[in-house]
């Protein structure tokens, strides 16, 4: 990989357990959580009777030279010299979407290789040091205390945690897990492990020997039973691994046996999805997405509920922390319609079950379900107050995303389980969504925007989403009523939002102005032909008129610009090369950015710096370009 990741994925499980470099090499400074927060995890080397630091930070040590860095979709491998000895790390979280045991599983692998670079046989030890930031919120905050667990298979291990244990005590954004144990285990090379106290805070310690003409890797594993991981109206519920097993250390000896079997599907799965993205998008679109992945996934956790159906709730991070958050989840879905359509319906769940409470009040979809990880209603907006609400915003999402992932899926039995709000909810975009009133959308940093454009053309594909339903439903006669209203809104929009040279306005009132018209996208994969590329041609090459060095903004009104909006408009293009013209910048962004957080979706197009957010499930949406040339054709 040729991209400069602006923070380096370690540890990616979920929105609590969570462990990032935000340097250029390893060994520069702490590990920390996504948030930015410590989370310390060192490595040191000794070899000869002298000590070499290879990750985290440890003052006045020598630290050996980092010579390499690579990124695929589920690992991170790193390499290091000193005294002619070279040392591989190798990361993995092993995320495969198609397999839901492993998945869920709360474990995280780093394998440690050595090799002889002059051919000397050498004997080395490596020492891991794992501090109780990764079970606390903050550092020195609360007691925490060891214990050293028997394993069999020759594998040692330990766990930590608070002395306290007040289990789903706290929700919020920026906040860390302070319930539940972290676990370190460790396998080959005769490890060792040990639990280290000094006063209040507790620091685990695995170590093994490695003979370079011998026994040359170690294998680690990091994992964390949050013993309840969600709060689902009233209930708490486990995560998804423990249908497996309730015993976290089973989990983890059939993570240490599965090893090779796992790591040749992770490797597999990368390989690809890099050849599929290299050849939709170009190798800067693939380096994209081979970042996002981990990411993205990591931003939710899956559960199931009481029936024991799948929950995957997502958390907004750096941008309040709401949970199953429908406008996070619409631009998230692409990724997960192309790898595992049935978590698509575990985000949408919550939403549902929600809206069909006595609690929600109003005619049009919920922004959210809670704040994670308590999932017991709105909290967005007030809650059920009307006036910071997204009304036309949530419908069209839940529209648009029930029938993409009903089409992806190969079935309509979810969308009929819901069809009564589904249609309430196209109802009210057809009553509502010609042209908007003052609220706001998505994008709701930019403010509250009357006559928006663009929303108006997410309600045209709501109101066509539920047209597909009903198709697949009941038939002809009354999907057509709902396609013909979206037909008719289509052709109203390209007359009130033309521009005198063809391209089409920010807000309706306002000739003139420019945005992305990125939920157009829909028009494109469902094949509904509402938006004829004739009709957006001017539009779309306009596009270019607009970039900045590090990208397109997302509209005429500030530099700022979204990563996932971004991509959907450059899936709009009628062809690979002006696809490539329109990501070149965001790579270029990613790559230059001073902003070493993971992967921003809201940034400046002038200086790359993030304006805010990082780590979100958004970035999904990349993903969009594999699904625009492998798509689904509706019957319509």
């Amino acid at each position: 990989m040729k991209l400069r990741a602006p923070a380096t994925p370690l540890i990616t499980i979920d929105p609590y357990f969570s462990v990032w470099s935000f340097k250029d090499e390893l060994n520069g400074g702490e590990t920390v959580h996504w948030t930015g927060k410590s989370n310390a995890v060192t490595g040191v080397l000794q070899l000869d009777g002298r000590e070499y630091l290879f990750m985290g930070d440890r003052k006045n040590m020598g630290k050996m030279a980092q010579t390499g860095c690579k990124i695929n979709a589920m690992s991170t491998i790193y390499t290091f010299e000193v005294e002619s000895v070279e040392l591989k790390l190798v990361f993995t979280s092993p995320l495969l979407l198609d397999d839901l045991k492993v998945l869920s599983r709360p474990v995280s692998y780093l394998k440690a290789q050595v090799r002889s670079l002059d051919g000397r046989p050498r004997n080395i030890k490596i020492n891991l040091y794992v501090s109780d930031d990764l079970c606390v919120n903050n550092r020195d905050e609360q007691e925490t205390g060891g214990e050293l667990l028997a394993m069999e298979n020759e594998v040692v291990c330990a766990r930590m945690g608070s002395t306290s244990q007040q289990v789903l005590n706290r929700a919020g954004d920026d906040v860390r897990i302070d319930w539940g144990y972290f676990y370190l285990a460790a396998k080959y090379g005769c490890p060792e492990i040990s639990i280290r106290k000094q006063g209040e805070a507790t620091e685990l310690e695995a170590s093994a020997v490695l003979d370079t003409a011998g026994q040359n890797h170690a294998l680690f594993a990091f994992a964390y039973d949050d013993i309840y991981s969600i709060q689902y109206f009233g209930q708490n519920l486990k995560g998804f691994w423990t249908r497996e097993s309730e015993d976290i250390k089973e989990i983890i000896g059939r993570a240490f046996d599965q090893y090779d079997d796992i790591m040749s599907r992770c490797s597999l799965f990368s390989e690809e999805l890099y050849k599929r993205a290299a050849a939709s998008g170009g190798s800067k679109y693939a380096e994209l997405l081979l970042l996002a992945y981990r990411q993205v996934i990591a931003a939710h956790k899956l559960c199931a509920d009481k029936d024991g159906e799948l929950l995957f709730i997502s958390k907004e991070c750096f941008s309040n922390g709401c949970a199953a958050t429908v406008d996070v989840t619409y631009p998230s879905i692409p990724m997960f319609l192309l790898y595992n359509p049935e978590l698509v319906k575990g985000m949408l769940r919550p939403v549902f079950k929600y809206a069909a409470s006595d609690v929600w009040c109003h005619d049009f979809a919920p922004h959210d379900a809670g704040t994670y990880p308590l999932l017991n209603g709105q909290v967005y907006g007030g809650g059920t107050n009307l006036e910071d609400q997204m009304p036309i915003e949530e419908c069209g999402n839940m529209l648009i995303t029930a029938a993409a992932l009903s089409l992806a899926g190969g079935s309509f039995d979810f969308a009929a389980k819901y069809l009564p709000l589904l249609k309430q909810w196209a109802e009210y975009l057809i009553s509502n969504g010609a042209d908007p009133e003052n609220q706001l959308c998505t994008d709701d940093f930019a403010g509250h925007l009357a006559h928006n454009c663009n929303l108006a053309a997410k309600a045209v594909m709501g109101i066509a989403s539920f047209g597909i339903i009903m198709e697949n439903l009941s038939g002809s006669e009354e999907s057509w009523v709902y396609y013909n209203a979206a037909r008719d809104m289509a052709k109203s929009w390209t007359e009130r939002a033309l521009n005198e040279d063809g391209t089409f306005r920010l807000t309706f009132d306002k000739p003139g102005t420019f945005s992305m018209k990125y939920n157009l996208i829909w028009d494109r994969i469902f094949k509904t032909g509402l938006f004829p590329e004739e009709v957006l041609d001017a539009e779309l090459k306009s596009y270019f008129i607009h970039i900045n060095t590090y990208g397109m903004p997302l509209d005429n009104r500030a530099a700022y610009t979204k990563s996932d909006w971004l991509v959907w408009s450059a899936a709009l293009m009628p062809g690979k090369a002006d696809f490539e013209k329109m990501i070149e910048p965001l790579w270029k962004a990613y790559n230059e950015s001073e902003s070493r957080v993971p992967m921003s979706d809201w940034y400046d197009t002038l200086t790359a710096k993030q304006v805010g957010f990082q780590h979100r499930s958004v970035q999904g949406g990349l993903f969009i370009k594999l699904l625009v040339d492998g798509g689904f054709r509706v019957k319509l």
